[in-house]
C-alpha cells in the first residue's frame, strides 16, 4: 500500500516526539531528605524557622522548572519525616536517609543539640549541611569539613549583648539557662562577655527542657532588683518566663530572651503590648533589603503566616547557597561541601564566608519590639530603631 508522502511525514514526527517525550519524562527528581521535628518540645522551632523553609524554597525553584544541575532541570522531591523531638529517631532517621534510601541531599534537623548528635553520620557518609539553628563553639571544634553552622557564634551574641548593655549603663543582671548544650554554652560566653565589660551577674539558674514553672526562680530575682534579665531559653521557656515575669510583676529595665523572641508567634500569642519593649536574639527585618520584603511576602502567602527574624532568614540564606552549589558543580557532594566551603556568597541575609568552620561575615546582634516589629537596635551600623529603655510596664 502507497502511503503519501505527508502521511509518512506525520508518523515519523509522532514517533519522533514519542521517542524524545519519554527521556525528557525520565529525568529524575533531586530527592532531599530530613528529619524535622513536628511533634515534641522542638515543634514550635522547627515549624517556625526550618520546615517552611524548605517546602517554600523546593516549590519556587521547581514553580521555575527545577534545579538545573548540569545542563539539566530537575525537580525537588522533598522527602521529610517527623523525628518527634527525639535524638534517636532523628539520628535513625537521617541514616536511613543516607543509606538504604540514597537521598542525593540531606538538610539539617532543628537545634543545636540535635545538630551535635547528627554530625557523625555527616562525616561518615559524606553529606554537606548548612545549619540555619546551631550555634555552639563544641560544634566547631569538631572540626567536621562537611558541617556549616550558619547562625552566629554564643561569643559573638554574647559580645554583643554585653557591650549593648554597657552603652546603657548596665550594672547588674540575673540569668536563666535552658540545661543543653545551646545554654550551657551561651551562659559560659555571657559570663565571659559581662565580666569584660564589668557586668555583674547577680545570680544565674539552669533549668530543664520542658520545664513548666518558673515562677520560683523569676521571684527570686525579683528581690534582686536587677537592671537586667537575661534568659537563655528555648521556644516554649520564652514564651513561659514572659508570661510568669507579668504575672509577678518581674520589670527590669531590660528584658531579655533567646530562641523563641523573634518570633512572630511570640507577638501575637503575649500581645503586641506585652511584648513591647522585650530584646531578643535576631537578625534580619524586612526591612533589611527589596529581595528582604520579596522573601517576607512570598513566607505569608504560602503559609499565611510570618517568617520569624532569626532562623527563618538563615534557613533561606542555606538554601540559597545550597542551590548555588547544585547548579556549580552539580550533585558530587563532595564538590558541594568544597563549593560551600571556599566560597562567598550573596544571600537573603547579606555576605556569608566559612572561616575555619564558622560564618564569620554576620555580627551578633541585639533586637527588640517595637510596635509589633522586631527592630534591629545593636550594633548601632545594623540598626532599624533605637533602643527603648527603660522597657515599659508590662501590659
Amino acid at each position: 500500500m502507497n502511503i503519501p508522502h505527508a502521511v509518512k511525514r506525520l508518523v515519523l514526527a509522532a514517533l519522533a516526539v514519542a521517542t524524545v517525550a519519554p527521556a525528557l519524562a525520565q529525568e529524575p527528581p533531586v530527592r532531599i531528605g530530613y528529619a524535622i521535628s513536628r511533634s515534641g518540645p522542638f515543634a514550635a522551632g522547627a515549624q517556625t524557622t526550618q520546615e517552611p523553609n524548605y517546602i517554600l524554597w523546593a516549590d519556587q525553584v521547581n514553580a521555575a522548572g527545577g534545579l538545573n544541575v548540569q545542563g539539566k532541570r530537575r525537580k525537588i522531591e522533598l522527602v521529610g519525616i517527623d523525628d518527634r523531638s527525639e535524638v534517636e529517631t532523628m539520628v535513625r532517621t537521617v541514616e536511613k536517609l543516607m543509606t538504604s534510601d540514597k537521598m542525593d541531599l540531606v538538610l539539617p534537623p532543628w537545634g543545636t543539640g540535635m545538630n551535635f548528635a547528627v554530625m557523625p553520620l555527616l562525616a561518615k557518609y559524606g553529606y554537606p549541611v548548612i545549619a540555619p539553628t546551631a550555634t555552639g563553639r563544641r560544634l566547631i571544634e569538631m572540626k567536621n569539613p562537611f558541617f556549616f553552622p550558619i547562625l552566629q557564634q554564643p561569643d559573638t551574641i554574647m559580645r554583643a549583648l554585653a557591650e549593648m548593655l554597657a552603652a546603657r549603663g548596665v550594672k547588674t543582671v540575673a540569668a536563666i539557662y535552658v540545661d543543653e548544650l545551646f545554654g550551657l554554652e551561651n551562659i559560659s560566653a555571657l559570663e565571659a562577655a559581662l565580666k569584660a565589660k564589668g557586668i555583674r551577674i547577680l545570680e544565674k539558674k539552669s533549668y530543664p527542657i520542658g520545664v513548666k514553672d518558673l515562677a520560683a526562680v523569676l521571684n527570686e530575682f525579683k528581690s534582686l532588683n536587677p537592671d537586667a534579665f537575661i534568659g537563655v531559653t528555648y521556644p516554649p521557656d520564652t514564651f513561659l518566663v514572659t508570661g510568669q515575669a507579668k504575672q509577678l510583676g518581674f520589670n527590669p529595665k531590660i528584658f531579655y530572651t533567646a530562641v523563641g523572641a523573634a518570633f512572630p508567634v511570640y507577638r501575637d500569642k503575649m500581645g503586641v503590648a506585652t511584648v513591647e519593649g522585650v530584646m531578643g536574639i535576631g537578625s534580619w527585618n524586612s526591612k533589611a533589603s527589596p529581595a528582604s520584603k520579596v522573601y517576607f511576602d512570598a513566607h505569608v502567602a504560602k503559609f499565611q503566616k510570618e517568617p520569624d527574624r532569626w532562623g527563618s532568614p538563615h534557613a533561606w540564606a542555606g538554601m540559597q547557597i545550597l542551590q548555588a552549589a547544585i547548579e556549580k558543580v552539580g550533585l558530587d557532594r563532595k564538590a558541594i561541601r568544597d563549593y560551600i566551603a571556599n566560597t562567598e556568597h550573596d544571600t537573603l541575609i547579606g555576605k556569608v564566608r566559612w572561616r575555619d568552620g564558622e560564618n564569620v561575615s554576620t555580627p551578633g546582634m541585639v533586637l527588640q519590639w517595637q510596635k509589633g516589629e522586631f527592630e534591629v537596635i545593636w550594633p548601632p551600623d545594623r540598626a532599624t530603631a533605637q533602643p527603648i529603655i527603660p522597657k515599659p510596664e508590662w501590659k
